[in-house]
């Protein structure tokens, strides 16, 4: 059976960060993502690197037009099943090359999240997210 190339949700049919240092970014998203059960499902061409629980969701690539990945303002958001997932999240992240951008904890803008927020390697934000009891 073919791998699909994209899974989708009902909402999204994919999300598509860039790399500047795709074996950086990979690196760091292979620990990042394994702490929240995502796994790296593989290259698709030479350029990106499919990432999701059964199917491709995620995908990291250099940028097609060849330029510089640009992201200010963007925050893609993983969902984490416990708080422990979400500290597991940042704790990897931070240790596979990223930046810490908001420490694991609760979020006082929503009763009962518990957040954190990195940099990857290339500069991009995502954060891991989960909600407990109010």
């Amino acid at each position: 059976m073919e791998m699909a190339v994209i899974s989708g949700d009902g909402v999204f049919s994919h999300t598509c960060l860039g790399a500047s240092d795709l074996a950086a970014s990979t690196k760091f998203y292979d620990a990042a993502l394994g702490a929240l059960g995502v796994k790296n499902l593989g290259p698709f061409g030479d350029s990106a690197v499919l990432y999701g629980r059964d199917k491709p969701a995620f995908l990291v690539l250099r940028p097609g037009n060849g330029g510089a990945p640009s992201s200010n303002g963007v925050t893609v958001g993983f969902a984490a099943a416990s708080p422990a997932e979400v500290d597991a999240f940042h704790k990897a992240g931070l240790a596979a090359g990223g930046t810490d951008e908001g420490a694991a904890g609760p979020r006082g803008h929503l009763p009962g999240a518990y957040a954190a927020y990195l940099r990857d390697p290339a500069g991009n934000k995502v954060c891991a997210y989960t909600f407990t009891a109010a």
